[in-house]
């Protein structure tokens, strides 16, 4: 018989919200327009990405979604240990530029 470590319902919570959090920066979004975009205040949005708020099966639906994720892809390890403070950088949300062939 295979054994299971149980996880850690506060730390799965913490490392999902990190992972909300790092999806968001990637795409150069404050935490103050993915709020306004999802409908929700920041304050709220600042307690799921520090994991301070429970999620349900539908609310973690809705926000991979908005993300343009799978639900699977928020439980996969966050790549980052804190929450990105301040703005993102412009060059974040600055479209490749290509190299023109003469």
């Amino acid at each position: 018989m295979v054994s299971v470590k149980p996880e850690d319902p506060e730390e799965l919570l913490r490392k999902i919200g990190l992972r909300i959090a790092e999806l968001r920066a990637r795409r150069g979004w404050s935490r103050e327009s993915y709020a306004e975009h999802l409908g929700i205040t920041t304050r709220y949005l600042a307690r799921l990405e520090a994991g301070r708020q429970n999620l349900t099966i539908h609310r973690l639906a809705w926000l991979a979604g908005s993300l343009g994720v799978r639900v699977v892809d928020l439980l996969a390890a966050p790549g980052i240990d804190t929450i990105p403070v301040g703005r993102p950088s412009k060059a974040a949300n600055r479209p490749v530029q290509r190299k023109r062939s003469s």
